[in-house]
């Protein structure tokens, strides 16, 4: 077995713990350790996506065969969701460092590696009790990092959050519960074999489980109308960790993917168009609510959350199609607006840092003229026009979606809205101030890491063509799954 795949979980349990132990009274020690552990998850992740394109590879705990032990299992997607988490959580790590986010409450780094170790396990594992599982870290290290720095709002935010999430990791028992008692196994490779073979007595409780299970997503990738705890959790969480979320809720989206590729596809009778059904509508509505909500924000963070939700939207339309072209096409989107809402959440801190979170007119700021430029830069990229990636993201997704003219429709009409609120927001903070600037000065290495964000979607725009060459291979994997279930040694059972 090839022991790198399980260092992304094993290299943040281990070292978080020795920060608390050795370094908590050492801030200087703690971003050293920190950002070495980071940038090591940055190298592992970066090696697995190289060898995952020879196909998936096993790591089985305590070399228990599947299904009756612990099995992680890196292939193309889950390497892919490794490197895009490392990379922002190191640009991110590295701004809140710079801005001294770190120092304004305890154990940030510690509860950030936390953060990293339930991402990257939810990514890696082939099983969904242990899904469930590294949600809940995932669940305690961001209620740790959302009230970083205290305060009432964040505090009724973050108890808002813990709230909605509880909920669904209620619903997520129930759902395991019922896939337990009907098919005597929670491996995903193993459910997909046993599904498939049930009698078709059996194939209302598996629907039940499965509307559970998309309902859970469904709250973690903050789909509407379970949305509800989006906007003033990232609103009110600290910049750095605002932006962290950003890869949060595709978390969601790449469980609805694995699950609707893997276990529950189109193509078994126990399930057939339903999922897609329940998706579709909620995806066009998340867009149209993220859409709308851009446009009528009042504060930074709420427009950077509202226009977060819409990209959620606009990346699930792509996943509930449910065809190779257009996953590959909602893969390169994922890549783009996890990285482009991460950037405006940062700018939004930036900018909230100068003269405060409400879009108004007011003083100019230090480095207006880099701010200006770095805030459109982010917006183009976040609405979707040329020359950035969201671009070609939407431009793949129209595509892919080749005759469906009333998602055409909402596609492009909730760009134009977009347009509108972030050119609003724009206008006033840049264009409609008074002559006295604000005390202050620029922070060069924050800036840079928005730089450093907006150069990845540069890069992501100039590599379109290799990368969505890289992507089709990648969806077309996720739906012949053959290798992942020999990956699983599961081949006997099919």
């Amino acid at each position: 077995m090839n022991h790198l795949i399980i260092a992304p979980v094993i290299l943040p349990a281990l070292l978080a713990p020795l920060l608390l132990l050795l370094a908590r009274h050492d801030l200087r020690l703690q971003r050293i350790f920190g950002l070495a552990g980071t940038l090591a998850l940055l190298t592992i992740s970066a090696a697995l996506l190289v060898r995952t394109g020879q196909g998936p590879m096993p790591y089985r705990l305590g070399d228990w065969p599947a299904p009756f032990g612990i099995i992680l299992i890196a292939d193309r997607l889950a390497a892919l969701m490794l490197t895009l988490t490392a990379t922002l959580a190191l640009v991110i790590q590295a701004y809140a460092v710079a801005t001294g986010w770190d120092a304004r409450g305890r154990h940030f780094h510690a509860l950030y590696l936390f953060q990293l170790m339930g991402l990257n396990g939810a990514f890696l594992t082939a099983d969904l009790f242990n899904l469930f599982v590294f949600f809940e870290v995932l669940l305690i290290a961001s209620y740790g990092l959302m009230i970083h720095g205290s305060g009432e709002k964040r505090l009724r935010a973050g108890i808002q959050y813990v709230a909605f999430n509880l909920i669904g990791s209620t619903l997520f028992l129930f759902a395991l519960g019922t896939l337990y008692a009907v098919t005597g196994t929670l491996n995903m490779a193993d459910l997909a074999v046993k599904i498939a073979a049930l009698p078709a007595g059996d194939h209302a409780l598996i629907r039940v489980a499965a509307v559970m299970l998309i309902g859970v997503f469904a709250i973690k990738g903050a789909l509407v109308p379970l949305h509800f705890w989006l906007p003033g959790t990232y609103a009110n969480a600290p910049g750095p960790v605002a932006a962290l979320f950003a890869i949060m809720t595709k978390v969601g989206a790449y469980a609805i993917l694995r699950t609707t590729t893997l276990i529950l596809p189109q193509s078994s009778p126990a399930i057939g168009p339903l999922l897609a059904d329940m998706l579709m509508p909620a995806a066009t509505l998340t867009l149209v609510v993220g859409a709308i909500g851009t446009l009528g924000a009042r504060s930074l963070p709420r427009l950077a959350a509202f226009a977060g939700l819409a990209s959620i939207g606009t990346l699930s339309i792509a996943i509930a199609a449910q065809t190779p072209q257009a996953t590959a096409a909602g893969l390169y989107y994922l890549i783009h607006s996890t990285l482009a809402t991460a950037a405006l959440f940062l700018v939004a801190d930036q900018i909230t840092a100068g003269r405060g979170s409400v879009i108004t007119s007011g003083p100019r700021l230090a480095a207006q003229g880099m701010l200006a430029a770095l805030y459109f830069a982010t917006a183009i990229a976040l609405a979707g026009l040329p020359p950035l990636s969201g671009f070609v993201g939407k431009l793949l997704i129209l595509t892919a979606l080749d005759g469906a003219p009333l998602l055409w429709t909402v596609i492009l009409t909730t760009t134009f809205l977009m347009i509108l609120g972030l050119s609003r927001a724009g206008s006033t903070l840049f264009w409609n101030t008074t002559e006295a600037p604000t005390e202050g000065t620029a922070q060069p290495i924050a800036l840079a890491g928005i730089g450093a964000l907006l150069a990845l979607l540069a890069a992501l725009t100039l590599c379109a063509g290799p990368v969505t060459d890289w992507l089709t291979a990648t969806a077309t994997d996720l739906h012949a799954p053959a290798a992942y279930m020999a990956a699983n040694g599961l081949e006997a059972l099919e």
